[in-house]
This record gives structure tokens, C-alpha cells and sequence, in this order.
């Protein structure tokens, strides 16, 4: 396999702080902090001395900083302002692609040939840019784009083949991949090394198509497959427009209605873009062009915004710090060509629900987002998975297209095969459950049987006590809900649970003392008004006192595992001395 080309990314620390210092006058000399959904996604270093990072909830920041100054994350502010950046690497190198506002890359050979080197290429772009727009960056060169934007970080120029040692050491947090990497975190794969390590088949077959392409950046190997091939021209899509475009409202408007076309001609050849060109042509004749690149698919949202942005980088004229302007168009734009520089072959992506990628998965979109339209948000929803003691607990209904938050904090729970756990007189088993091995007595997760009618219910959670903690957010480990139903997962959670009656052989009602003690085993279930059915084993109880502490919302229940004669599995629980059916196992 030959090795990546040699890249030359240009990265500019601290970007969304120092766009809003170019476009709303913030000053990035204080402390300053960009927001998104709440959280800090990027700041000043004044802000870091006093102790602020990434990640932190607005409230932490605040109170680490009380003069901090807060900016809302704005991405077409931050393209905006990257676009005189962009026009001054432009006047050293060629071919300059966007990676993302505040960094871009272009092939190193070429730089390096012409100006004396390396390393003279990374001073002269650094210095131009500098006395250009009066705007600190930092230039990496490795093998790869990924492995460039990391040594960019530290200003470094990684030498030819050296770029796989040079990511064996980096924590696997480096891939930008928050969920996989915490997951390879919880495998025990803590850096690059260790992951590019992995087989690249078992790598697939685990994480899918995302997986594997940052198994490709963790090896060091180029960040694009081999599947990626120059599309045909009839790809590429162009708008003619009668009255030039010379607002920003109505470039945003032709973006989305381009790159909507755009992304529907790729969907009908089964492909997905990964780097486009934005072209336009002004009434007098100028021809702007710029590249945007991405390390996945881009969307036909992703597309539209994009395009957006450079439309209102080049219409709006944005002032660089030193007060540096990029030639503004002198007309508006007629004409609006998009060109998907770079596609994926969408046959190598994960299947979805309604199959490959494509044009069928974006009809599916579109018409659930017509079903919302009609009847309302609430209308379609999907499930999440979160923490919790009860299944219904554990799930929660998220309108589609919402964010995907769990109702509870914690992972939801897993399926642990094992061996069947023995019988015993205090508890039966039948064959169609899997139980997990009692814990020690006392635990909160132990099922009780009628041998150990001394044992009582641990009592779980506690109130909000007043020790002024209301307003600190602190890193705390997930949860553990005691008292949680051990795996397997049921597979249907009834909406409201069925009233049932359970007896034991003699026929008498199966009952569970304050002190947790079953009076018998349990022998028949009658669910409602049907047939009684035989239990051939049982496991539990597994009780659980719920918010003990709030009489009116305090709840205290048992759970039961029971398996049927006709081979169905079910789950019981006692509450206020009625039995209920809460769930089904499949």
C-alpha cells in the first residue's frame, strides 16, 4: 500500500474566539468563551489561565470566571471570517481545500519544491498570513491530512513515514469521535497505537463504515478510501440566475435549493460527497472558486450551509484584523456551480433501516418530517435508551429529528450471556431465563427468596440535601441503579402494565411480606381474565423503594423473572399487593 501524499494543514487556535473579534468587535485578549448547547466549545487563553477548558457547562465557566465574556457559537460567523485567511494561503500555494472554519490544507510537495523546502514553505505561509490578516497560526506537515492537523497543534513537521509512530502515542480522544472513543476507552483501547492494532476487518464488522475509516486515521493511512474516485462531470450542477445576487438572504436561499439538487443527483448513483467545489461567476465576468473539504458524508443540510457561507465570506467582504479585505465582488453573482470534487460509493456504508443510504433512506426523511408537519412534532417518535431500575424507566420517546438524551443518566442496560444459574429452594429458574449470579446479601441487585425472610429492601436514592451544590457541576461516574433488572433485556415493555393474579400448587395467592418474604412459590399466573398458565421457573424478588423520602411519590415494589409452560417469559412485579405484568422476553 503506498503512503498518504505529504499534506500542509494551516490551523488557527482559538478560531470561533478570534471571528468574533473580526466581525463583532469581542476582544480576544480577555476572557472569552463560545457557547454551543450550553457548553464551552472553544476560548481564549485568558480564559484557560483562569481555569476554563472545553466541555465545561456555562454556569462551571462562569463561576471559575465571573468576568468572562460569553459569545453564542455562530459557524457562518466563523467562515465568514475565515475567508481573508483562506485568500492569503491562496496568494503563496494552490489548491487550498477548507477543512473546517480556522483550518485548511493543500498538498505539501508542491510548496515545499518551490519555495527551498518544508519547513520554509510552513514559515512563509505562517508569516504571510500574519502580516496579511494580522492572524496567529500554526502549520503541520505529516502524512495525511488527520495526521497533519495534529502536528499542526504543535507546530511540527512530521518526516516522511514517521507518521504512524508519531500517532501511536495519542490518546484515541485525538479521532474527534466523543462516542467511539468512549467506548474504545471502556474496550481498554486507549491510544491510536492501540487501535490501528486492531484488524481492520473485526474493526468494521464492530463499529461499522465510521469505525473503520478511523481505523484508516489511526493507522496513519489516508483519511479517504481507495474508493474514492474524481466523479463524472454530469455531477455537477449549476444555477443560472436573470437578476445577479448581491444579498446575503438570497445567496442562502440558491445555496439550499443547489444543494439540494446536488445532493439528490448523487443519491440517484448511489454516492455521497466528501469534497466539494463552489464556483460562481459574477455579471462582470469574475470567476470566485473555493474547496471545501470533509472527513465524512456530507449532507444535503451540511452542503447548503457551506455554501452559504463561502456566498456570504465572498458577498460580505469581511475584514481581516489588520484590516485586510478579499476582493469583493464587483457585481452580483449570476451564475452558481457545484461541483462534488470527491465521492464515496455508498455501497460501503452501514445498511440503515430502510436499506442503503441513498435516495429511499432521504424519501423515508422527508416523509417523516411530512407526517410531523401534519400532525405535530410528537407524532414520530424513536426511543432512547438510558439509565434506569424498571425497563420503562430505561426508555425514553424522542420526537425525530430532537436530540437523543436519555431520560435518565447512565448506559443502558446490557445483555450478558452466561450459564444458567442453579436452582434453589428459595428461587426457581426455568430454562427460558438467563439470571446473573446472586450478589452478596445485603445488595440492593440480590433477588430475595423465602429462605431469608430477614433480609429488607435496600432503599435507593436520596433527597437533594442543602448543601449549597445546586449550582456546581462536577464530573461524577454514571450511576449504578441499584436495584436494576439484570439482563437479558426484555423485548416488549407494555405502555400500562396487566393485572394478574399469581398462586401457588395449593392455590392460594402468591403474597411477598413487608420484609420481602414469599409465602410460596409461585405455581399458576392468570393474566386478567384468561386462562392460568404454569410457571416452570422463577427467579426474585427484586424489590426496590423508590423516593422514600416524598410520601406522595414514594413507590416500593418487587420484581419476579418468570417462565411459562408454553415457553414465554415474563415479567412480574407486586406493588401495593397487586401482581402486574410488566414486560415481555422474547
Amino acid at each position: 500500500m503506498s503512503a498518504p501524499a505529504r499534506a500542509l494543514l494551516l490551523w488557527c487556535p482559538d478560531w470561533p474566539v478570534l471571528a468574533a473579534e473580526i466581525v463583532d468587535g469581542v476582544p480576544a485578549t480577555d476572557p472569552v468563551v463560545v457557547l454551543h448547547a450550553n457548553r464551552v466549545v472553544a476560548c481564549s487563553e485568558r480564559a484557560r489561565a483562569e481555569g476554563i477548558r472545553r466541555g465545561l457547562r456555562r454556569r462551571e465557566a462562569q463561576g471559575r470566571c465571573p468576568q468572562v465574556t460569553v459569545v453564542d457559537h455562530d459557524p457562518g460567523r466563523d467562515a465568514r471570517a475565515f475567508e481573508p485567511v483562506v485568500a492569503a494561503v491562496e496568494e503563496v500555494v494552490a489548491g487550498v481545500e477548507v477543512i473546517r472554519p480556522g483550518a485548511c490544507a493543500t498538498a505539501a510537495r508542491g510548496p515545499s519544491r518551490y519555495l527551498g523546502g518544508e519547513e520554509a514553505a510552513a514559515e512563509r505561509i505562517v508569516e504571510h498570513v500574519a502580516q496579511s490578516c494580522a492572524v496567529e497560526s500554526q502549520v503541520g506537515i505529516a502524512d495525511g491530512v488527520f495526521a497533519a492537523g495534529l502536528a499542526a497543534r504543535e507546530g511540527r513537521i512530521v518526516p516522511p513515514g514517521g507518521t504512524a509512530a508519531f500517532l501511536a502515542t495519542r490518546p484515541v480522544e485525538a479521532l474527534g469521535r466523543p462516542a467511539l472513543a468512549d467506548l474504545l476507552r471502556r474496550l481498554g483501547v486507549r491510544t491510536l497505537g492501540d487501535f490501528a492494532a486492531l484488524p481492520a476487518g473485526d474493526v468494521l464488522a464492530r463499529f461499522g463504515f465510521d469505525g473503520a475509516l478511523a481505523h484508516r486515521l489511526a493507522a496513519g493511512r489516508d483519511d479517504r478510501p481507495l474508493a474514492v474516485r474524481r466523479p463524472p462531470a454530469d455531477l455537477t450542477v449549476t444555477a443560472e440566475h436573470d437578476e445577479p445576487i448581491d444579498r446575503v438572504d438570497a445567496a442562502a436561499f440558491a445555496a439550499r435549493t443547489l444543494a439540494e439538487r446536488l445532493h439528490e443527483r448523487l443519491a440517484a448513483y448511489g454516492l455521497a460527497c466528501t469534497r466539494l467545489g463552489i464556483e460562481a461567476v459574477t455579471a462582470h465576468g469574475q470567476e470566485l472558486h473555493r474547496v471545501w473539504r470533509h472527513d465524512g458524508l456530507l449532507t444535503a443540510a451540511a452542503i447548503a450551509d457551506r455554501v452559504r457561507w463561502q456566498l456570504d465570506g465572498w458577498l460580505s467582504g469581511s475584514n481581516g484584523r489588520g484590516g485586510a479585505r478579499p476582493a469583493r465582488p464587483t457585481a452580483g453573482i449570476i451564475r452558481l456551480r457545484l461541483v462534488p470534487d470527491g465521492v464515496l460509493a455508498q455501497a460501503g456504508l452501514q445498511p440503515g433501516l430502510w436499506g442503503e443510504t441513498g435516495a429511499e433512506r432521504e424519501r423515508a426523511h422527508r416523509a417523516l418530517n411530512r407526517v410531523q408537519g401534519i400532525l405535530g412534532p410528537e407524532a414520530v417518535v424513536t426511543a432512547v435508551l438510558g439509565g434506569g431500575r424498571s425497563p420503562a424507566d430505561q426508555v425514553r420517546l424522542v420526537p425525530w429529528g430532537d436530540e437523543r438524551v436519555p431520560a435518565r443518566p447512565g448506559p443502558p442496560p446490557l445483555t450478558v450471556p452466561g450459564p444458567a444459574p442453579s436452582v434453589g429452594p428459595a428461587s426457581s429458574v426455568g430454562s427460558g431465563l438467563s439470571a446473573v449470579p446472586a450478589p452478596a446479601a445485603g445488595s440492593a441487585l440480590a433477588p430475595v427468596g423465602s429462605s431469608d425472610p430477614g433480609r429488607t429492601a435496600v432503599r435507593t436514592g436520596r433527597p437533594a440535601g442543602k448543601s449549597g451544590r445546586a449550582g456546581r457541576v462536577r464530573a461524577v461516574p454514571e450511576p449504578p441503579w441499584p436495584g436494576r433488572i439484570p439482563p437479558p433485556a426484555p423485548a416488549v415493555v407494555l405502555p400500562t402494565p396487566l393485572a394478574a393474579e399469581v398462586h401457588d400448587a395449593a392455590g392460594e395467592p402468591v403474597v411477598v411480606s413487608a420484609r420481602l418474604a414469599v409465602s410460596a412459590a409461585p405455581a399458576r399466573l392468570t393474566v386478567g381474565t384468561g386462562r392460568p398458565a404454569e410457571i416452570t421457573g422463577w427467579v426474585g424478588p427484586w424489590p426496590v423503594d423508590e423516593r422514600w423520602w416524598a410520601p406522595v411519590e414514594a413507590r416500593r415494589r418487587a420484581r419476579f423473572q418468570v417462565c411459562l409452560a408454553d415457553g414465554s417469559a415474563l415479567l412480574l412485579a407486586v406493588e401495593g399487593g397487586q401482581w402486574l405484568v410488566e414486560a415481555i422476553y422474547d
